[in-house]
């Protein structure tokens, strides 16, 4: 299978066997899969006249593969601002999920999966995956709107000892997200924004 790479390289990706990938392109990709018109009632209370179904572009595995580069890019630039590697990446049940596992592929690093809460079976964990103190984490996410799932899940990973240096959101819908998240001292990047996509309320 040919590595992918984005148009900004890394010493991450293999020379030679490349293919550039096409932002504005995949950012189409994304929205005719998953941009939906109507009302809805989002998960942070506020009601939108569009909606974003995660599920309709991070099921599919041509636009997984691109996102992976993009998110990989998104790491080394950060380990290479901050001068330390990344030890890991998690993502949160369950949008999440596909992501930080292509971007765990891509950037050979080990992933960590965030329940929604605690098993009552089995383990009773609440991270799925190994973790240690100290641990410099990039966290994974879908969607974002003011970020609040995603510092519940930062404040999970930081009970575990984990340092979690940046949150990487693979559609931000600019209405607060990055505010809250670097009010609690976490960077944040976005690989698109809902202008990116072409959304105009």
């Amino acid at each position: 299978m040919r590595r992918l790479e984005a148009c900004t390289t890394t010493e991450h990706y293999d020379r030679g066997m490349t293919t550039t990938i096409d932002r504005a392109g995949l950012a189409r990709k994304i929205a005719e899969a998953s941009l939906l018109r109507g009302e809805f009632t989002l998960r942070s209370g506020r009601t939108s006249s569009y909606y974003l179904d995660k599920y309709l572009f991070s099921t599919q595995p041509k636009v997984l593969r691109e996102l992976g580069v993009l998110f990989a890019e998104r790491v080394a630039a950060i380990a290479r601002d901050e001068g330390e590697p990344i030890a890991r990446l998690a993502g949160a049940e369950l949008g999440g999920i596909p992501l930080v596992t292509v971007a765990g592929l891509e950037t050979g690093l080990p992933t960590i999966f965030v329940r929604n809460a605690k098993k009552d079976y089995g383990t009773a964990k609440q991270l799925e995956g190994a973790i240690e103190p100290g641990d410099r984490v990039v966290f994974v996410e879908d969607v974002t709107t003011t970020g609040g799932q995603s510092l519940e899940a930062v404040g999970v990973l930081r009970e575990a000892g984990a340092d979690v240096r940046a949150i990487i959101c693979t559609i931000d819908r600019q209405e607060g997200a990055r505010k809250n998240i670097e009010a609690a001292g976490v960077r944040f990047e976005a690989l698109f924004t809902k202008a990116d996509l072409g959304i105009d309320e």
